[in-house]
Order: structure tokens, then sequence, then C-alpha cells
């Protein structure tokens, strides 16, 4: 795959505020649906957002799984793994967040950490990520076949002109000082060997696939992940448990 190919924005003459009112209908069928979810107890959700930094994760969390029951939703962010983490396999950290039956799990950054950061800062090598991308592969098809977890995994794809814009914002405007970190501008600078990594990504773990989301746009990419969550969750055939009168 090769992502400078792929468009950033929407399609040419979408119109805008029909397919955000289009968005609030999916959302509406989506909170159905998460009820529907948590009541037959059957399967469980793991959504997995990726993207380089200022690609609009916090705010696709925010703005399509906000109306949801709280109650079935969990959101976990992977930051740099800890000492005690270091100390076990790799995805020992991601297995204990994986979600329980009746829940949606988002994972702010995943698994794929691994072989991306690693891979662009040299701290893992190719025949390494060679093992991590079959080990990812397994996990996921276990998750999937063995304990009925819907997998749906997306990149959040910007143009590098949209992420020094947005990275900008978070200098000028007072109110979003608190998203900008340094680092953000010094991970910015290997955004080709980021680009390689991913791309290695989709080509290498594909047995669940992936979702590419063009993000330059809020309102088209919050209506691609949910457009494609409500598919995916009616797809489960998913039905009430029947009245139980013992």
């Amino acid at each position: 795959m090769d992502l400078s190919a792929i468009p950033t924005t929407a399609p040419k003459g979408l119109d805008k505020e029909e397919t955000k009112e289009k968005t609030q209908k999916l959302l509406a069928q989506l909170n159905k649906l998460q009820n529907l979810l948590y009541a037959e107890g059957k399967h469980a959700v793991l959504i997995i957002l990726q993207g380089m930094d200022a690609s609009g994760k916090d705010g696709a969390i925010r703005k399509v799984f906000s109306q949801l029951n709280p109650q079935g939703v969990q959101v976990t962010s992977f930051k740099a793994p800890t000492e005690e983490e270091l100390k076990h396999d790799f995805l020992w950290r991601i297995h204990q967040h994986t979600p329980a039956k009746s829940m949606i799990k988002i994972f702010n950054r995943s698994h794929y950490e691994d072989v991306l950061i690693t891979r662009v800062h040299g701290w893992c090598d190719d025949a390494t990520a060679a093992e991590r991308f079959e080990a990812i592969n397994h996990f996921e098809e276990t998750l999937s076949v063995h304990n009925l977890t819907l997998i749906l995994k997306f990149y959040l794809h910007i143009s590098k002109e949209e992420q020094e814009g947005r990275f900008k914002e978070r200098i000028d405007e007072p109110e979003k000082h608190w998203k900008f970190n340094k680092n953000d501008m010094l991970e910015a600078t290997h955004w080709d060997a980021y680009r390689k990594a991913y791309e290695d990504c989709f080509e290498k773990c594909n047995v669940i696939p992936w979702t590419i989301v063009p993000a330059d746009q809020n309102w088209y990419k919050e209506y691609i992940i949910t457009q494609k969550l409500v598919e995916a969750l009616q797809q489960l055939n998913m039905q009430y448990p029947s009245l139980n009168e013992s």
C-alpha cells in the first residue's frame, strides 16, 4: 500500500452538512446497537485507532463514543512501556486490556506501536519486527475466533500540511496549549519513516483488515468511523435475550 496515493480529504463534492446529518443518524443507530451488544453478552468489540500525532484520535473517541452508555465503553491509551512491562513479551501489557464480552474497548494507540516507533528509532530490527507481525496476527485472530471479539482497525490518514497546521493551533490557541508536546514536533521529522512503517503494518498485519480514514476533515473522519462500526455491529445479527421467568 502506498499511503501517498490515498486522499486525506473527503471525496470532492461531498456535502459537509448532509454528511454530518448522516453521522447523527448513524450515532443513534450505534447507541441502540451498543445496548443490544451489552444485553446479549456474546460478543466483545475492540476499536484500534492509529495515526500520526495530531491525526485526531482523541477527537474521534470524544465525538463517536461520547453518546454511548459509559458502562459499556472503555478507553486505554498505550504509552512507552513501563519497567515492569518490559520484563514481559510485548503483547503482555496489551492482553490485559482486551475487552470482555458485551464491552466496547478503544485502544488509543495499541500493540502496533511496538512495530512502529520501535522501528523508526531502530529499537527493533527487521527480523524482530517480522516475528512481531506474526504474533500480532495470531493475537488478533485468537481474539476474533475464540472470544468472538469484533476488531476494527482504523488508521487516521492526515496530510503533513494538516498536521503542521494542528501543531500551530496548539501553540497559538491558549485553550489548546495543554495538547502541545514538544516531542510530537520531533517525531514529525520522521514522517517518511513512519509512513513506511505503517505501510508495512497494513501489508503484514491484515488478517483483520484496516480502514484507512481520510482525516484532514474531522466531520468526514467521524462519519467513516461511525459508518464502519454500525455496519460491522449489524452483521453480528445480535438478539436480545428472551424473558427469564425463573
